[in-house]
């Protein structure tokens, strides 16, 4: 085990010499990261690690939690190289391969942020003095189709037609539309063992205080592992979000970056839509909302805006 971490975190330092992306401040990446891996790092990723390994994993963390959140699509592709090459790393490690069920999940991230990026005019310098020109990011129209384009002919996973049928009348149960079930390919790849860096687990990538409010336990039996417990609480949780957003867009935002973020955004300038505030959202839930939207059309002919709630 300590062998192949050592590769691991080895591989990662290697890749980070380049450095963070230049909008950010490195001592400030580091800095946000360590408060960030303290408060959000799961402990059995960090109890695995030797302390010489755990500072540069923390080094790869933070800068791909810093472009995650932060607002710039295109500069997600920047980690698409790094992805790849450790992908196969964790999935020489039983106890470290539900990470890579979750990295593997988000691959395509790093491609569309890629093929966004070669369509992006080149961002003119400032003038000496001035500020620094705010680059622009993709449009969620221009997100949206790229998403259709990658998608467009993925079959679904062999197996996942089937549990999404299985889980189905649980969300209809809940009063959200049946079709949403296929938000576990998104979050997962349908597979209950996915877990991330930060905690979240299960078919729907649940935190543990959302778990604990929607009455799941996490320890010492953690019930997110079990499909049908993790999408009941899924479920439950989008249905409170969508009676308080009533958009299927801004639901699904809030399900991503937290309902606190989307409401803050929405009262500024009394925006309405999801359009309106997708350019201030996290980079991930930019990319996340329209891969969603995607992928339920894909599967069932329905868009969001099509989707009816069970009475």
């Amino acid at each position: 085990m300590t062998r192949r971490l050592l590769l691991v975190s080895s591989l990662l330092l290697l890749c980070l010499k380049a450095g963070p992306p230049e909008t950010v401040d490195l001592g400030d990446v580091l800095q946000q990261g360590a408060d960030w891996l303290k408060d959000n790092l799961d402990d059995r990723v960090a109890s695995q690690l030797p302390e010489l390994d755990r500072q540069k994993l923390e080094q790869y963390l933070t800068q791909f939690q810093a472009e995650m959140g932060g607002n710039y699509v295109v500069d997600l592709a920047q980690a698409k190289a790094t992805a790849h090459s450790v992908l196969p790393l964790l999935e020489t490690s039983s106890s470290l391969r539900p990470y890579a069920v979750w990295l593997k999940t988000r691959l395509d991230y790093f491609d569309v942020a890629d093929e966004l990026r070669l369509t992006m005019p080149p961002t003119q310098p400032s003038a000496p003095g001035s500020p620094p020109v705010q680059r622009p990011n993709p449009t969620p129209q221009a997100q949206r189709m790229a998403w259709t384009r990658q998608l467009r002919t993925r079959p679904a996973s062999l197996g996942t037609p089937s549990m999404a049928e299985q889980l189905r009348p649980i969300f209809t149960a809940e009063h959200v539309p049946g079709e949403l079930v296929w938000l576990a390919e998104v979050e997962s790849s349908f597979n209950p063992q996915a877990r991330s860096p930060a905690g979240a687990v299960g078919l729907y990538q649940l935190m543990p205080l959302t778990a604990r409010s929607e009455g799941l336990q996490v320890s010492p039996n953690d019930e997110r592992l079990d499909p049908a417990k993790n999408a009941r609480a899924a479920a439950a949780l989008l249905h409170s979000l969508h009676e308080r957003f009533s958009d299927w867009r801004l639901t699904l935002a809030a399900y991503n970056a937290g309902q606190g973020r989307v409401h803050e955004l929405l009262g500024e300038g009394y925006k309405r839509s999801y359009d309106q505030i997708a350019s201030r959202l996290p980079a991930e839930t930019q990319l996340y909302v329209p891969k969603v939207e995607a992928t339920i059309k894909g599967r069932t002919g329905f868009s969001l805006a099509e989707l009816k709630s069970p009475p």
